[in-house]
């Protein structure tokens, strides 16, 4: 296979000079300062925040400016400077419309490209001329290489530079050329970004997200619980899609069913109306941005209680035939005494409100109606032949896993099962024992099995994948018992408690993260477990960084749903060659604040963890990739030409 390999690699580099020179490049690449990783969690289709982020790359692309202009421009002309870079379109049309002088425009066009074109060395110092040029817009890549490299040491070339910038003006290319260097300058800024999991599910454009994911130049997702739902969904787990249009219906987001995903919910609405009325507890959360009239808001919470009682009634064939699953007490149909009303769970009798059980057969709780059946077999088919939804969840799949170790740290979105001590908890599975880093492989396998056989809907793997949305032992739920049925019906709040699995106390803890990194292979010296999921209350003075530095929590609420609890809207991660900086941001009001006030909701930069020597391209997992290409680069040589 060696020799294959290596015959492959000499029609690639068919001279010994082509093989030399390779070698020489990637050696030199290894010895660059690391790129900056860029870490974002728990999106829950907040967009607009999200494009924000991303734009200004949590302060670094103000940052890179500030440097090299602050002797030059003024604060405010900074912060205009910076909107351009984030919004090129939006805010060229704003000055144009501002300035009526032709020959005001024309010198502010010329000093803008002057600008970017000064700006560009800067924040691409850390990479090679060949990768610089990739990011460059492909129409005007010789135009700006000439202005990049001038030399202009015998006077023999300053007109030729200066009518360079004067025909792009005069050409009408000016606008495409600011709006080319903006987004190149973006790119550059940051390196490689982590979506750290959670883009769907409470906010209203998780697609959007993705799309834009989907044309990043370097990214990968750690899957989180609400990603994995919407995965399960679509390959083939009719209780996780039964789960994910009741998120949508309690978040007044069913439009992302319809309208996005093209997945018709008319025949769930007609047996809606028939079976359900108007209940209190069904009523979606209301947004600003999509207000509805009373009959809207009527026939959602309708559809809210079809969905909601078709997937309780879902889950109990599957506690029932995956015993292993140790879910017996969620069989909660089962456990309601229908002529009292009443619910027994854990030994405690509870008296149930805002029932809806139109549809349920006291002897026999979870048999769907036929109507039932033939509605969830429906938006089963169709979800499974949304083209959009398949681009989406098969992107979802090829850039995402459970984890990530990436450049010495852990990047996981909910948690790592463990017991009160500290020991990776087991969980048997069809009579095979899994912990830890074994467990999270196993459950990965399960969900990229499911993805296998779409057609497959009562198995194994798909039944596996509501487990990691709802299971004692899941890596991304990390609760004792999901509590959906218990908030809907019962009004004692002690019955909604959620008991969370000993590691969210544990992670505050520096030997049980130590421990944590040491069971996924990483050294715990100079690793970081970097994790979402679960809000911190920074409010009431939760600290993001915990277990002296080894942990380090950055879901700070980009979700308007938790920035009530959180005070803050979202973290940030940047990780350079210097080291690590904690961001947080405040509420996004809108673009439109941005481009005409150059309003900046970043906050606080913390560190985290300073190096004490630079980061080398050499130290990262791309560094150890490069490492092994130029031994094979070497092998080749000594194979091909110096034998």
């Amino acid at each position: 296979m060696n020799t294959k390999y290596l015959d492959l690699l000499a029609e690639k580099y068919d001279s010994e000079e082509k093989v030399v020179t390779e070698i020489i490049n990637l050696e030199a690449i290894l010895n660059l300062p690391k790129g900056t990783e860029h870490f974002v969690s728990d999106l829950h289709g907040e967009y607009h925040a999200f494009q924000h982020v991303l734009r200004n790359g949590s302060g670094k692309v103000k940052e890179k400016i500030t440097d090299i202009f602050k002797d030059k421009l003024t604060k405010e002309e900074i912060t205009e400077f910076a909107t351009l870079v984030y919004y090129p379109e939006e805010k060229l049309t704003l000055i144009k419309n501002n300035v009526n002088n032709k020959q005001a425009l024309y010198d502010w066009y010329e000093e803008t490209i002057c600008n970017m074109v000064q700006l560009i060395p800067y924040a691409s110092s850390k990479y090679t001329r060949s990768k610089l040029r990739k990011a460059l817009p492909k129409q005007f890549v010789y135009i700006i290489e000439e202005l990049l490299y001038k030399s202009d040491k015998y006077s023999n070339k300053t007109t030729y530079y200066e009518k360079i910038v004067q025909e792009i003006i005069l050409l009408g290319q000016a606008d495409k050329l600011i709006t080319g260097l903006a987004y190149t300058i973006q790119q550059l800024v940051v390196d490689h970004l982590h979506v750290v999991g959670d883009i769907y599910d409470r906010g209203p454009d998780p697609d959007k997200i993705v799309d834009t994911l989907i044309d990043y130049h370097s990214v990968d997702i750690q899957w989180g619980n609400h990603d994995v739902l919407w995965m399960g969904a679509y390959a083939g787990s009719k209780v996780c899609l039964a789960n994910i249009i009741r998120i949508c219906a309690r978040y007044n987001n069913l439009d992302i069913i319809e309208d996005v995903y093209g997945i018709n919910l008319r025949p769930l609405l007609n047996v809606a109306e028939k079976y359900y009325e108007d209940n209190p507890a069904f009523r979606p959360k209301m947004r600003p941005d999509n207000p509805l009239s009373e009959d809207e808001a009527l026939q959602i919470t309708k559809i809210h209680q079809a969905i909601a009682i078709i997937q309780f009634k879902l889950e109990s064939p599957i506690i029932k035939r995956r015993p292993f699953f140790n879910m017996s007490e969620r069989l909660l149909l089962e456990k309601i005494d229908y002529e009292s009303n009443e619910v027994t769970v854990y030994g405690k009798t509870y008296s149930l409100e805002n029932t809806c059980f139109a549809t349920i057969n006291p002897e026999d709780p979870a048999a769907l109606l036929p109507e039932e059946q033939e509605i969830i077999d429906k938006l089963l088919l169709s979800v499974q032949h949304s083209e959009k939804l398949a681009r989406h969840m098969k992107f979802l799949l090829k850039k995402g896993n459970l984890y990530l170790r990436y450049n010495g740290n852990l990047l996981i979105h909910g948690c790592i099962p463990v017991d009160e001590e500290g020991n990776m908890e087991q969980m048997e599975i069809e009579g095979e024992s899994y912990k830890g880093r074994e467990l999270l492989d196993k459950f990965e396998q399960y969900l990229r099995q499911a993805f296998t056989d779409i057609d497959k809907t009562d198995d194994l793997a798909t039944d596996m994948v509501w487990y990691l949305w709802t299971g004692e032992y899941s890596s991304l739920f990390g609760k004792r018992a999901m509590t959906t049925f218990e908030r809907y019906f019962i009004q004692d709040k002690e019955a909604h408690k959620e008991q969370k699995n000993p590691y969210f106390y544990l992670r505050e803890n520096e030997q049980a993260c130590r421990n944590m990194l040491e069971e996924f292979g990483l050294d715990p010296d100079h690793g970081h477990i970097i994790n979402g999921h679960t809000p911190v209350k920074e409010i009431e003075g939760e600290n993001p960084i915990k277990a002296n530095g080894k942990m380090i929590v950055i879901d700070g609420g980009f979700s308007k749903a938790y920035q009530s609890t959180t005070g803050i809207a979202g973290y940030t991660l940047l990780y350079n060659s210097f080291g690590m900086q904690l961001v947080s941001h405040q509420h996004f009001n809108s673009k439109k604040a941005v481009l005409l006030n150059g309003a900046d909701v970043l906050s606080v930069k913390r560190v985290v963890d300073k190096e004490l020597e630079r980061k080398k391209v050499r130290e990262t997992n791309v560094g150890h990739r490069l490492v092994k290409e130029i031994d094979m680069l070497k092998q080749l040589l000594e194979y091909q030409y110096m034998t």
